[in-house]
């Protein structure tokens, strides 16, 4: 079996799939403001789904590129819990609204020198569609990560998803790309971390494998970090 240039998961096949050696992940504007004004999705659950995407880009080591807009002025820093998956990486800063304008982020992906671009961002109608309609335009391909976007309303969302699936983009989750990175339980060099990945995020199915472990295979519970209920910090002294 041959595995990726880092050796922490064996080379899967592409026939046009997605591989942890074919894409690039970019998380656009995951920041308060934006939030404020999505109404489509439960905004817990996009926090929740972002965070798992994050996480499982970094469990198999694909590239990241990380923005924001406007943070002093109007939006806010990038949500504190995504920042946490990536404590040493700094977001690329904008004022456009459309990143593929922005010649740092554009050079970011381009350095990866991968063609696959997964991308996830708010507002879908703007920050996603624009910058994906204009890849798709310079020979990418893009796969929108449709539970870690959200829209000011369900129509704006919908409208931007049927007007991104026109374009060519192909709309994805966050569970099915990294089930689709994973593609075989038998890779046991992630298998661990993608189930840690399910039982934090993703609900009834981690609750299952949670269940299964514990009374099927008679596997000890999972033991989560013990909670410390916060001291008052200095700021509210």
């Amino acid at each position: 079996m041959s595995y990726s240039s880092n050796g922490n998961h064996p080379k899967l096949s592409e026939k046009g799939l997605l591989t942890p050696d074919n894409c690039v992940v970019a998380l656009i504007d995951h920041q308060p403001q934006m939030l404020f004004g999505t109404s489509n999705f439960d905004r817990q659950t996009i926090i929740n789904n972002a965070v798992a995407f994050a996480k499982a880009s970094r469990v198999f080591d694909v590239p990241v590129v990380l923005t924001t807009v406007e943070t002093k002025s109007f939006s806010g820093n990038m949500w504190p819990q995504l920042r946490a998956v990536f404590p040493d990486r700094e977001p690329i800063e904008r004022s456009s609204m459309n990143c593929w304008d922005d010649k740092n982020f554009v050079a970011a992906i381009e350095k990866t020198g991968r063609k696959k671009i997964l991308l996830a961002g708010l507002w879908t109608d703007t920050c996603v569609a624009l910058p994906t309609i204009q890849a798709l335009h310079d020979g990418y391909e893009v796969y929108v990560v449709e539970d870690c976007c959200g829209d000011v309303s369900q129509l704006a969302h919908d409208n931007a998803m049927k007007r991104v699936i026109q374009s060519g983009a192909r709309p994805v989750t966050s569970l099915s790309t990294m089930l689709e990175w994973q593609r075989d339980w038998a890779h046991r060099e992630t298998y661990d971390a993608v189930m840690d990945i399910v039982k934090n995020h993703y609900g009834a199915y981690g609750t299952g494998v949670e269940y299964t472990y514990t009374m099927v295979h008679g596997a000890p519970a999972t033991k989560f970090p013990e909670y410390s209920v916060p001291t008052a910090s200095v700021a509210h002294k």
